[in-house]
């Protein structure tokens, strides 16, 4: 078996944002939501690079191609007045894993929140995806014993508030 190829981390640019979409699409097919998924390269040009940026996204390549993405946008916690980072989206192409990519993300991430100041990075993960969740654990991660529910408001809900 040969060696993992290297990799760099770097911030996307404009240019990346059909990039940024197939990596997006690739994690919602892997997560087996790929019927949920409907942003389209605009969405990411203007959620990542627009007047008012909504996230950030960081891209590891291979040989200059892009293999992975970390997408993630700031929290604020009112209990510790700190910021944090909410991990919106983390894929890597299966070639790729264990490479140390998810690692560095995460490595990543940490820094430049120890530089703002902040005090936690969060996600979520399906139940089901028992690598990932392994994974995280091994980061020194910690589950949510089901104190929280994630809720939402989409859709109609969200249509009939507005009306």
């Amino acid at each position: 078996m040969s060696a993992p190829a290297a990799f760099t981390l770097r911030d996307a640019r404009l240019e990346d944002a059909a990039t940024v979409r197939q990596l997006v699409r690739a994690l919602a097919h892997y997560e087996r939501k790929l019927s949920s998924f409907t942003a389209l390269v605009q969405d990411f040009e203007r959620a990542l690079f627009g007047p008012r940026p909504y996230a950030q996204a960081i891209l590891a390549e291979v040989a200059g191609e892009a293999v992975g993405v970390a997408l993630y946008h700031t929290t604020f916690s009112t209990f510790t007045g700190k910021p944090g980072y909410f991990l919106e989206d983390l894929f890597v192409q299966r070639e790729h894993r264990s490479a140390g990519i998810g690692r560095a993300f995460f490595t990543e991430m940490a820094r430049r929140l120890k530089a703002e100041g902040g005090t936690s990075i969060t996600w979520r993960v399906l139940k089901w995806n028992e690598p990932s969740i392994t994974f995280y654990l091994r980061l020194g991660a910690k589950g949510d014993p089901g104190e929280w529910d994630n809720m939402s408001l989409s859709g109609d809900a969200l249509a009939r508030l507005t009306a």
